[in-house]
């Protein structure tokens, strides 16, 4: 099964008139007091390219750690908590997300197998020079020229039209070497999260967080993803609809950016 995640899940969003656990305000409780806005915003002269690279890879780690929690082995099945027998698709309520098979056709496919591609595929992308360039960023060179001195001339080039185009092109992470679909790939990575983080609070919030005392950390891993998501524009509203009535709770006790903030707030989240 090759690592790519299908585009989309078809599902209408929830009709429950009982709430769920996790969307009663009782249960939406954090591991810290204020809220996560300034952690989420970007520094005035760090570029944005790199910001979302630093998000990207903290979020990522942080979902991993919630990841493990139902990675665990049962010792009475003696087999992962989310494993396919609990979770025979990759599901969310009433969403159901499926994966592309080697001819590019959506395939359902358990959650625990969803979850290890989705790993997997970000990894490879992290890791990837050409869409997370390491080391210095390479910056283009420009003659600065006081106001008094006479253009100069444009001497011999190599490059192609390609190149030169791009070149009168701007787009997030250029100045910092970052390619030029490096927000879209962001985008993905983060609807592929969020997708998992759906699944984590759907399928496991009782069993095991709940039973483990772990529902306020999931919490706060996952306000701290969705504040970032909404304030870059990382995710839509149709990728929100399974988490959006926690989302709504934790909204009216403006704990959330609005989405595309971009002014930094001056309330801190400080550990409880």
């Amino acid at each position: 099964m090759p690592p790519y995640p299908s585009p989309g899940a078809d599902a209408p969003p929830s009709s429950r008139k009982t709430p769920l656990y996790f969307f009663r305000e009782e249960n939406s409780n954090l591991i810290v007091k204020g809220n996560f806005m300034t952690l989420a915003a970007k520094p005035e002269y760090v570029d944005k390219g790199e910001w979302l690279a630093h998000q990207v890879v903290e979020q990522y780690r942080l979902l991993e750690g919630m990841i493990k929690v139902v990675q665990e082995v049962d010792q009475n099945s003696n087999l992962p908590i989310c494993n396919p027998h609990s979770c025979p698709t990759m599901s969310a309520a009433e969403f159901t997300y499926t994966w592309l098979d080697n001819q590019r056709n959506p395939v359902r496919i358990p959650a625990t197998q969803y979850i290890n591609l989705v790993q997997k595929w970000i990894l490879g992308k992290i890791n990837n020079p050409d869409i997370f360039p390491t080391g210095e960023p390479s910056y283009a060179a420009s003659s600065a020229q006081s106001a008094g001195d006479k253009p100069i001339p444009a001497g011999p080039t190599s490059l192609s039209k390609e190149q030169l185009a791009a070149g009168s092109r701007d787009w997030v992470g250029k100045a910092s070497g970052f390619p030029e679909n490096f927000e879209n790939d962001i985008k993905s990575l983060y609807r592929q999260m969020f997708r998992c983080y759906a699944h984590l609070y759907h399928g496991h919030w009782l069993e095991p967080f709940y039973h483990l005392g772990a529902t306020k950390e999931l919490n706060t891993c996952f306000i701290h993803f969705i504040n970032v998501g909404r304030l870059f524009g990382l995710l839509n509203e149709k990728d929100l609809r399974p988490m959006q009535p926690l989302i709504d709770i934790w909204q009216s006790k403006e704990l959330l950016c609005a989405p595309q903030q971009t002014t930094v707030p001056q309330q801190i989240a400080v550990a409880a």
